[in-house]
């Protein structure tokens, strides 16, 4: 177990890459919620409004604004859920999953080139270091959707 600030300086210096990525990207026009929620449904399939809201996370009233917003842009689709006719899941469309590429592929840009301005050393240290940061978010994951079939399940 870690005694001192480590876990706290990793987070920091990963949410600050990120958003300095994300800044220096060509402008998306897409809040950061919709990228989830675009995320999400390539990652996971359709899935309910309230589905979304719990792995994004937001509330329910903001996934479905977001959905409308989505939704306008062409960018989603909403499509009754055949298990239950008063409910709809969302679904991206051909322009959602290519909107979302383009803006991924920039991104990935604009985060090699801050790669290439590392010496090789610094450089190899920090690509060693994805597959152990991949199976943290995936455990992670596997958490999160744990604890949404406790909250769905009562359990």
């Amino acid at each position: 177990m870690m005694a001192d600030d480590s876990a706290l300086d990793l987070l920091l210096a990963v949410h600050n890459l990120v958003r300095g990525v994300r800044r220096r990207s060509a402008a998306t026009g897409l809040s950061p919620t919709q990228l989830l929620v675009l995320v999400n449904l390539v990652d996971l399939g359709p899935m309910r409004i309230g589905e979304l809201a719990g792995r994004v996370p937001c509330s329910q009233p903001t996934a479905t604004t977001v959905a409308t917003s989505l939704e306008s842009a062409g960018l989603v689709r909403r499509v009754p859920d055949m298990s239950d006719g008063r409910a709809i899941t969302l679904h991206i469309t051909d322009t959602g999953r290519e909107t979302l590429i383009t803006i991924a592929r920039a991104q990935a840009d604009q985060l090699r080139q801050r790669l290439d301005a590392l010496d090789d050393a610094d450089r190899e240290r920090v690509l060693a270091a994805v597959p152990v940061l991949r199976r943290m978010a995936s455990d992670l994951a596997v958490l999160a959707g744990s604890a949404d079939r406790r909250t769905t399940t009562g359990s």
